[in-house]
């Protein structure tokens, strides 16, 4: 008999393969940058839903600090419920999903091309409405995605952006280290097993922080956890939690810290004193340079760059939330009240 999650249990493990798939295909980043160079963008707008909206903020981090450009998130309800007219000339609009079939990204798309914007669609369906209507498709080739919990198109999508990102740029550096990592991470069945067992379903309030390139995982992680084990989890940034949030932190509270092994890690010193005087439980995703040794650490990847960490380490969070909602008897793969395509208006 099968165990339950084994879907996406599988999924997660092919996440090496589509990281491959993706270094072996240049073409399509290759092409959408001679686009892009001979286009007079001055901003950037990245328009997803849901997972999709958490690689929505790595995009976000990697042209901002690499290219310089403005970027923002959309509100796709600007056009499909107040029928905005928008001005995005010299605007790149990037429209991430899995799918490519949510019913607001795509009305917003083609809202974004009328008022002249550039339209670049990141999916795993190259047939789907949203790719189909776009002046350039990237294909995630992740591969069909069966678990409603996106795990590989997540990672995909993640590593895409850095390739979109990386062309433009015309950065020619080499990414095999993502590669030998992937493999090591998806490779070793202990991964999360001390963090498991530390960990409590409903005993208390679960927040997962993270900083620049760790913070779309953090957002991730509390997603993951919300839609596999049904139980409220915050995803925030170390910076927003300390202007507020922190109010509600006890010692039942359990934190998640996203810390690649190339981050900065003395600007978490401050913040990190002010929530141990809390004492809560602490659980590290990535580096354990700065835990105490009753902390426990889920060792991440190490490609010697945050970047490139933040897309491996995405791993580690996808399998607590699979041995976590197993913990907690529940089915990962078919999560109850959610189906893999929204369709919102």
């Amino acid at each position: 008999m099968s165990k339950i999650g084994n879907v996406m249990e599988s999924e997660i493990a092919e996440i090496p393969v589509v990281f491959q798939n993706l270094l072996d295909n240049p073409t399509q980043f290759s092409d959408l940058a001679n686009l892009l160079n001979k286009s007079e963008i001055k901003s950037v707008l990245v328009l997803a839903r849901g997972t999709s909206d958490n690689a929505a903020h790595f995009l976000k981090y990697l042209i901002e600090t690499k290219l310089g450009l403005p970027v923002g998130l959309t509100s796709p309800s600007s056009v499909t419920i107040y029928k905005t007219k928008l001005n995005l000339k010299n605007t790149l609009v990037v429209a991430i999903s899995q799918s490519g079939q949510s019913t607001d990204l795509i009305e917003y798309a083609k809202a974004a091309q009328t008022s002249g914007a550039l339209l670049v669609a990141m999916t795993n369906d190259e047939s789907s409405p949203l790719a189909k209507s776009a002046d350039f498709h990237i294909s995630l080739l992740a591969g069909k995605e069966l678990a409603v919990a996106a795990t590989k198109s997540y990672a995909a999508q993640l590593l895409c952006s850095l390739l979109l990102v990386q062309t433009w740029l015309g950065d020619g550096a080499t990414l095999t280290s993502i590669i030998s990592e992937a493999d090591r991470l998806v490779s070793d069945e202990n991964l999360v097993t001390k963090a498991i067992a530390a960990a409590k379903f409903r005993d208390g309030e679960i927040v997962v922080l993270g900083r620049g390139f760790s913070y779309p995982n953090a957002r991730e992680a509390a997603l993951k956890i919300q839609e596999t084990s049904k139980i409220s989890v915050q995803g925030l940034s170390i910076a927003d939690y300390m202007h507020g949030p922190i109010s509600a932190l006890t010692a039942k509270t359990l934190v998640f810290i996203m810390a690649p092994k190339n981050f900065p890690l003395s600007s978490l010193k401050d913040d990190l004193a002010k929530i141990r005087s809390n004492s809560p439980k602490i659980i590290w995703i990535g580096s354990g340079e700065l835990a105490l040794p009753t902390e426990i650490v889920i060792s991440g990847s190490d490609c010697g760059s945050e970047i490139y960490e933040s897309i491996v380490d995405s791993i580690a969070l996808q399998r607590f939330a699979l041995e976590f909602a197993r913990k907690n008897g529940l089915d990962p793969d078919s999560p109850a009240g959610l189906s893999k395509v929204t369709l919102t208006i």
